[in-house]
């Protein structure tokens, strides 16, 4: 059975069992501060576990995208070393919302593994939660016996709360699970080792297949479990690993998930799968990080230097690394393994298709730059060898191979290799001091301890008004204290609210909570699943009474102007580029609003005019606002919506409306565009291959920017005296210009050329060394280096110390002939760095050739003569 038709099997039978199917949750999280990635499936229902927000359907099924490679949940070291851990995996799962419990979800999973996939009832084994005295929580004898029904008692086994008590973290919602084994090893080693005793040992062929998580607790703060008001069922089956299984493979890699793309590697690397253990990681290291990489770009998420961005960067700079070291790659190849990705998944996710160009690129610029990173590594780490074979010693420093990792993103196991080449290492406890130095800074800067919520009144909260009105009466309903970097702030919630929550790009308002008694300030407005969260630095001395919450209006206005100045962008672009552009990321503040956006070219100056003609066109015709709510999400499209992957969406949706510009969108915006004012461009830059960034502003902002640049060219027109045609007196004075250049240059050669004849004639021989020192007048280190280098190859034994003043500050460089540093033992970089005090500075370099710098220009006389010295 193909892997798609497993996934479509897998749908149809919980369809049949009266659950909604639900699509696949974006894989980079936007609005959980305690999560970036979506590491299981039940993490789009948190807030209905917690009873934040009610539950749509009473019973769902999906099959949801995870990635496990940060925090509590991280497999990254694993995927590749062995055959069944993934960076992203396909997690098939089932919820029921309060509606059935323990006894259907045992029936359902039984029913489906041994009569639709008619998987060996006799290879099957369910292990159930020991129960755990500390917290008062007894074994889970209910789910026991249900599973008695199906299973012998020597085939229901006990696991302690490592295996067998689900936590998604430190705090929520968590319960007893019972997971689902199979033992898939042949009869006679079956008959050897009863499979009871393999379960959860790590065997690679007895395995887990699905976990049924009873969500029955919330897991507070203070370690604490407190009963959740309803009981619920979620449940997460391995995709890969039953397709495996069905598929009657020994490995995961061995499906047709991975096997076309494992081909194409083959294809492309000259290298053959199953030969060969190193080749063979590195491949299944290849095949698994592509789908990671690529569906989180699809998704929006591109790689960067921090967050969720980061985290990508580093799982494809794996995948090069592996193919860098094993498959001898090194020019950029992964980016052509999408193709054969899109054509095996992009059936299912259909974004694969959409943005395949888009993933390429991206790709392709990531391995490159890598690629440069790690030559330029392989060279540092060239001369680092080279020192220590002279030097004698097996030994590196640990925190010079930690640099490598650290400061130029040089992989320390492809430094462990590159040394053991060589025969040496580097001191690992070093090493590993400066690691966890690093990390405690990176904690320190970032831990965030929150409080639980203390509810104040229970009813509904988080309504937003904010589409209607700035202020309005409203009741805390629940509250927190977070503490960060020593400092305290509260996050409060309230029944409703006119606070619009940073989310889709706007940033969050802020603005006070105000009565008779006090106002305190709210700093900042964020999302939390479906709560809005106010930020504020003090807590109100009456929690109880009513308050006035109030936006901070001319914020919030300018705001809205750049808002709908960002949609009418979105559709000038498509008009202006074509139908290919489509938003990357966004973000709306009152200042300025930014718009990342698919395109692979420069925008020429008469395409930016364009589009700032189509948008202020629009502002012009004062087009007002359209709004529909709760619009079913198919209808939104076929009236010409747009819709961004990596975007969660709803069944319904609001679609807000500008003319022929429609957007899904639930952000703030002008009543109509004529409020926006006037729009300007202000920059246009690329970001990554194929994206590209523009930076505008609109109102008063975009008057003042026309204005500065309006008084720029007024004082521009009075220092060049008022010509007639500014432009053209401009370019008179840049060609003027370039031919002075020309001739100063040409002067500085001869000149240069004349004090290397006098050098040249000032040489005299000490103990058989040609010695030559001198003060120059030079413009720049670098003419004093190239006529160092020109005597260099013209006189051999030399020992050549030059000095210079260059604006204001000392200069000075030692040379030395090749021959003297080997059988003489002289070494420029020792000697420039004894000189370099005379000049008060520092310098170093080679061997053979090194400079320093210092502030005390007098000092160079001084030091030319010490230099004489080592001779």
């Amino acid at each position: 059975m193909q892997a798609n038709k497993i996934r479509e099997k897998f749908l149809e039978f919980f369809r049949s069992k009266d659950h909604k199917i639900v699509k696949s949750a974006p894989m980079v999280l936007k609005d959980d501060p305690t999560l970036m990635f979506t590491n299981a499936g039940m993490n789009q229902f948190k807030d209905i576990f917690l009873e934040n927000r009610t539950a749509p359907y009473p019973r769902v099924a999906d099959s949801q995208k995870c990635l496990r490679v940060s925090g509590k949940h991280n497999d990254l070291e694993e995927v590749g070393h062995d055959t069944y851990h993934h960076t992203m995996f396909e997690m098939l799962g089932n919820w029921s919302f309060g509606d059935y419990f323990k006894e259907k979800a045992i029936d359902y999973a039984w029913e489906l593994f041994t009569q639709v996939f008619n998987l060996s009832k006799d290879r099957l084994y369910a292990t159930v939660f020991e129960g755990n005295p500390d917290e008062n929580i007894s074994k889970d004898t209910e789910a026991e016996n249900y599973w008695k029904k199906y299973l012998p008692p020597e085939r229901i086994l006990t696991g302690n709360k490592d295996e067998n008590f689900w936590e998604m973290g430190d705090t929520g919602p968590c319960g007893p699970a019972s997971e689902i084994h199979i033992d898939l090893r042949p009869d006679n080693e079956r008959n050897h080792t009863p499979g009871a005793e393999l379960v959860n040992q790590d065997h690679p062929f007895v395995i887990e297949l699905w976990n049924l998580v009873f969500i029955q607790y919330n897991r507070k703060t203070d370690g604490t479990l407190e009963p959740l008001p309803k009981k619920h069922v979620d449940t997460g089956l391995g995709f890969e690993r039953l397709t495996m299984v069905l598929q009657n493979k020994s490995s995961n890699y061995d499906t047709d998930i991975f096997q076309p793309i494992i081909a194409e590697i083959e294809k492309v690397s000259g290298e053959n799968y199953g030969e060969n253990n190193n080749t063979d990681v590195a491949m299944r290291v290849i095949a698994d990080h592509l789908r990671t990489i690529s569906f989180s770009i699809a998704e929006g998420q591109l790689p960067s230097n921090n967050k969720a961005g980061y985290v990508i960067r580093r799982i494809l700079r794996r995948a090069v690394r592996y193919a860098f070291t094993f498959l001898n790659q090194t020019e950029a190849f992964i980016f052509k393994l999408v193709p054969t990705l899109v054509e095996n998944m992009g059936g299912a996710y259909p974004e694969l298709v959409s943005q395949k160009d888009t993933i390429q690129n991206v790709i392709k610029e990531e391995e490159e730059t890598f690629l440069k990173t790690l030559d330029t590594g392989i060279k540092m780490l060239d001369k680092i060898i080279g020192r220590a074979k002279t030097e004698g010693t097996t030994t590196i420093d640990g925190r010079k191979a930690f640099e490598l990792y650290d400061t130029y993103g040089f992989p320390s196991d492809l430094t462990q290799l590159i040394l053991r080449e060589h025969n040496l290492s580097y001191n690992q406890e070093e090493f590993d001091k400066a690691m966890a130095e690093q990390k405690a800074r990176s904690r320190n800067a970032s831990v965030v301890e929150a409080g639980d919520w203390i509810i104040v009144k229970n009813e509904a909260h988080s309504h937003f008004i904010g589409y209607e009105h700035t202020e309005a009466e409203v009741n805390i309903v629940k509250y927190r204290e977070v503490k960060q970097k020593k400092k305290t702030y509260y996050q409060l919630v309230f029944d409703k609210t006119p606070f619009y929550a940073e989310s889709g790009g706007q940033i969050g308002d802020t603005g006070s909570l105000e009565n008779n008694e006090e106002k305190i300030s709210i700093a900042n407005t964020i999302k939390e699943h479906d709560s809005t969260i106010h930020i504020t630095s003090k807590l109100p001395r009456d929690i109880t009474t009513p308050f006035y919450a109030v936006v901070n209006e001319s914020e919030r206005r300018d705001t809205e102007k750049n808002h709908t100045a960002t949609h009418l962008l979105h559709y000038a672009l498509k008009k202006v580029l074509g139908n290919h552009v489509e938003q990357k990321g966004s973000l709306v503040a009152p200042e300025y609003l930014r718009f990342d956006f698919s395109h692979y070219q420069k925008l020429t100056s008469e395409d930016i005019q364009k589009v700032e003609n189509i948008v202020n066109d629009k502002i012009r015709r004062n087009i007002r606002q359209t709004e529909e709510r709760n619009v079913e999400f198919n209808e939104a499209l076929k009236k010409g919506a747009n819709a961004l992957f990596g975007e969660k969406y709803g069944d319904t949706v609001r679609m807000v409306q500008f003319g022929d510009s429609i957007e899904l969108c639930g952000g703030t915006h002008v009543s109509a565009t004529g409020n926006i004012g006037f729009f300007v461009i202000t920059s246009e830059t690329a970001i990554s291959s194929g994206i590209r960034r523009i930076e505008a502003v609109t109102g008063t902002y975009a008057e003042s920017v026309v204005q500065n640049k309006m008084q720029q060219l007024e004082k521009i027109t009075q220092i060049l005296d008022n010509p007639k045609d500014i432009v053209k007196k401009a370019e008179k004075l840049r060609d003027e210009n370039n031919e002075l250049r020309k001739q100063v240059e040409k002067l500085e050669k001869e000149k240069n050329q004349q004090q290397k004849q006098k050098l040249l004639e000032s040489q005299k021989q000490i103990n058989g060394i040609n010695v030559i020192t001198g003060k120059l007048e030079v413009s720049s280190a670098d003419a004093l280096k190239e006529i160092s280098f020109k005597l260099k190859n013209e006189v051999n034994n030399l020992f050549l110390v030059l000095g210079a003043e260059i604006d204001g500050k000392a200069n000075l460089s030692v040379t030395i002939s090749d021959n003297l540093v080997k059988e003489k033992n002289l070494d420029a970089n020792k000697i420039i760095k004894d000189l370099a005090g005379e000049l008060q500075g520092g310098g170093g370099g080679q061997a053979f050739f090194a400079t320093a710098g210092g502030k005390n220009p007098d000092g160079i006389d001084t030091a030319i003569k010490k230099a004489i010295s080592y001779i």
